[in-house]
């Protein structure tokens, strides 16, 4: 019986082969009809034998091409109509409802082409099909077709169109599609505009090996590289770029090579050399002594990723691993624009390896670590971004503007919450810049005008303002700094029930006016209550004391020990020079905040043990006592669980100075640093343990959220993880989303959705 179907494909459906695919299903199933990419995804009429026609429904699911992923299938039955064959028609202008693939990594068929003499692409940096390379990055606009992109400026000669126009071909319709002949080509110049004669490529190995350091243009945007073996070139590519402590990335050829420098577990490896590539977190090895000291110093881990164009793959030949750190100044986002790299690199980099396709939108590495059971991002961008999460349908599209560091934003549609990729601290003119441009790159990309603003209260964050400021028939929503992170998770997970939060940052502004952080939430999506905090301790100095963590401890020994006995408690070396009027100014209450953040108390007991007494970036502190945690030690340090005054007993105070007390006793005792730190994060999972138990009890919640800065820190999470699962915990944390301020956006949207969903606003 003959039957015909028009059917509506919706998802990651364009630039990543699917016409092909349908087109060849067709053939194999000898049916007639059509296939064309429309603003809202691919559509296809398809006639023939019934049966026929519902097994190619079918595998449009359970086959579709590797990148493509498939989230909705349309089909319904409409009048025969005849047809000799199936046919790919032109695409259709419309109303934008389709999704953006990401950047992917190179594949292995244009990896082997890439590596064969035989091949016209041999050893060509921008070969690509439609299963790898730039799409998301260089989109100007949808639907994605050559003119629409940054490719537009390279006609494809007869070879490549051919490949681009035969359906049978991995290259049909591919958008990037390029070889020598008519393609991007790589030029070098000096940082004074110079371009020796010779092979860009041959150019820059000879530099770098020489100890140079380079800017070299990606997918994204601009690294700054030199080889990681030779400790001159580290160490200045350090005080160019005023980055004295925190941690550079690598690069390594493949995944041996990476495993000489690093430990790689199964799931690890499966995520370095899968075509998302980000950076992954990982635990130095022996072979790690080979490498430069200046690239991870005071930390056990290696940020490692494996070439992922074809460009990188050419460029460390030769090389056991180079350092790709983001091409910025300090503070600044990572540079794109060719003219702007140059001018503002150059005062890093001694050459640049670039080439003449534009990238139409900057784009950061991501970055992952293992943890717990799961993949975990720690920053979400290339290889990740705009592929949208799930958020249930409120009605309204939704702009969420996020926060201040490590910032994202999350635009709404329907069902599907598009998060940015990595912004960046929006801490400066150029990088809010940026953050403007792409919302309204997204707004138009996805045709979706906001109904709804969900921000962060916090008076002064750049978000903040854009929101307030925002003109339009808008409804605007703060949300909480955590309880955004709370429902972060819940909406990851898709729990509608309420759930004890378990909220650990460094800070967040508070219902109360108050710097908030170490936080035990009991709430679901549309409200929370605060069941219990970290007991306040005063800043000396505000924002100083973040950069000066002796300052805090400074603070939190006078708290524990008291004013009196405060010199005799404190260790060798804690009092810094003018710290009696430090002091003085806290105890008048002059520019010391109160603040509950468990980054603070981190940043004070690394400080105390005299780790990180004065930081160089953010987390450096607690980052550096995580490091010396010596397992084999035995105790644990005590944090109490007292009433909270302040509150009438509504609430419960998570006290800390026992644990001050106790930790200033052994530095006095000359206790070994791995011991101290041990100890103290015992106590921090022990009182996770004992509150969320009293909560239970209490209000029969037998579910934990984790979410916040904090959580990035791999011993914490897994041991409080596992002690909170052996007492009987449905245990929940962030994974498709960074569990830092880089997820509160999508937070964000999560509650003003369900508050839009309940009329609520």
């Amino acid at each position: 019986m003959t039957a015909r179907y028009a059917v509506e494909v919706q998802g990651i459906v364009q630039g990543v082969g699917f016409r092909p695919f349908v087109f060849r299903l067709a053939e194999e199933l000898r049916l007639t009809g059509w296939v064309y990419n429309s603003a809202a995804g691919v559509s296809l009429e398809i006639e023939g034998e019934e049966e026929a026609c519902r097994d190619l429904i079918r595998r449009l699911y359970d086959e579709a091409p590797l990148l493509a992923r498939v989230d909705r299938v349309e089909a319904k039955p409409i009048p025969p109509q005849g047809g000799l064959a199936f046919v790919i028609r032109p695409s259709r202008l419309g109303e934008k409802n389709t999704l953006v693939s990401p950047d992917m990594g190179i594949c292995p068929d244009c990896l082997a082409e890439l590596r064969d003499p035989a091949n016209r692409r041999y050893r060509y940096a921008f070969t690509n099909c439609t299963n790898c390379g730039p799409r998301f990055t260089i989109i100007e606009s949808l639907p994605y077709d050559r003119p629409f992109t940054t490719m537009r400026d390279f006609p494809l000669c007869g070879d490549c169109a051919a490949e681009y126009h035969d359906p049978r071909d991995r290259r049909f319709h591919a958008q990037p599609n390029a070889c020598p002949a008519c393609g991007p080509r790589l030029s070098f110049r000096d940082r004074e505009g110079g371009s020796p004669a010779g092979d860009p490529l041959a150019l820059t190995q000879q530099w770098l090996k020489a100890g140079r350091i380079m800017a070299i243009k990606g997918l994204g945007g601009y690294h700054l590289a030199c080889d990681a073996r030779n400790g001159a070139a580290v160490s200045e590519l350090r005080r160019r770029k005023y980055r004295w402590d925190k941690p550079f990335a690598l690069m390594a050829p493949d995944l041996e090579t990476a495993r000489r420098f690093c430990q790689i577990s199964g799931a690890e490896a499966a995520l370095l050399t899968s075509q998302r590539r980000p950076i992954v977190l990982l635990n130095k090895g022996p072979g790690s002594l080979e490498l430069a000291g200046d690239i991870a110093p005071g930390n056990g881990r290696l940020g490692m990723m494996l070439p992922y164009t074809p460009l990188h793959d050419l460029l460390l030949e030769g090389f056991d691993a180079l350092v790709m750190t983001s091409g910025n100044l300090s503070e600044e986002p990572i540079a794109y624009d060719d003219q702007e790299a140059f001018l503002k690199l150059r005062l890093i980099a001694d050459g640049f390896l670039t080439h003449d396709r534009a990238i139409f939108r900057r784009c950061d590495d991501s970055v992952m670590v293992h943890a717990a059971g799961l993949p975990r991002l720690v920053r979400r961008s290339r290889g990740y971004a705009p592929e949208p999460l799930f958020i249930p349908d409120s009605g309204r599209n939704i702009l969420a503007t996020g926060g201040s560091q490590k910032n994202t934003f999350c635009l709404t549609r329907g069902n599907q919450a598009f998060l940015s990729q990595h912004i960046g601290d929006l801490l400066n003119l150029p990088t809010f810049k940026g953050y403007c441009r792409e919302i309204d790159y997204f707004r138009q990309m996805f045709s979706s005008e906001p109904q709804i603003l969900a921000y962060d209260p916090h008076p002064e964050y750049l978000s903040t303002k854009y929101a307030v400021a925002y003109e339009g028939d808008v409804i605007k929503a703060p949300v909480q700094h955590h309880h955004a992170h709370l429902a972060s998770v819940l909406a990851e997970h898709r729990l509608d029930e309420p759930v004890v939060g378990l909220i650990f940052d460094g800070t967040g502004y508070g219902a109360d006016g108050r710097l908030w952080g170490g936080e035990v939430l009991v709430g679901d999506l549309t409200s929370y209550w605060r069941a219990a905090h970290l007991l306040c301790l005063p800043l000396p100095g505000g924002e100083q004391a973040i950069r000066e963590p002796w300052r805090q401890a400074l603070s939190a020994l006078r708290l524990a020990a008291g004013r009196d006995a405060l010199e005799r408690a404190a260790p060798p070396g804690l009092l810094a020079e003018g710290w009696r009027l430090v002091l003085q100014a806290t105890e008048q209450g002059l520019n010391a905040p109160f603040s509950s953040g468990m980054g603070r108390l981190f940043d004070a007991a690394a400080a105390l043990i005299g780790i990180g007494r004065r930081v160089n970036y953010e987390g450096q502190a607690a980052v550096e006592l995580e490091q010396v945690i010596d397992d084999s030690a035995a105790g644990a340090y005590r944090i109490d669980v007292i009433p909270d005054s302040e509150a009438g007993g509504a609430s419960r105070l998570l006290d800390w100075r026992p644990l001050i007390i106790s930790l200033a006793g052994d530095l006095r005792r000359g206790t070994p640093p791995g011991a101290l730190a041990v100890r103290f994060h015992r106590a921090v999972v022990n009182v996770c343990l004992e509150i969320c138990e009293r909560l239970r009890e209490e209000t029969g919640l037998n579910r934990v959220a984790l979410s916040g800065g904090c959580w990035q820190n791999v011993w914490l999470l897994e041991h409080a993880w596992a002690a909170l699962e052996q007492a009987g915990f449905r245990v929940y944390g962030n994974s498709q989303v960074p569990a830092n301020d880089g997820g509160i956006a999508y937070g964000q949207a999560a509650v003003a959705a369900a508050l839009a969903r309940k009329g609520e606003i």
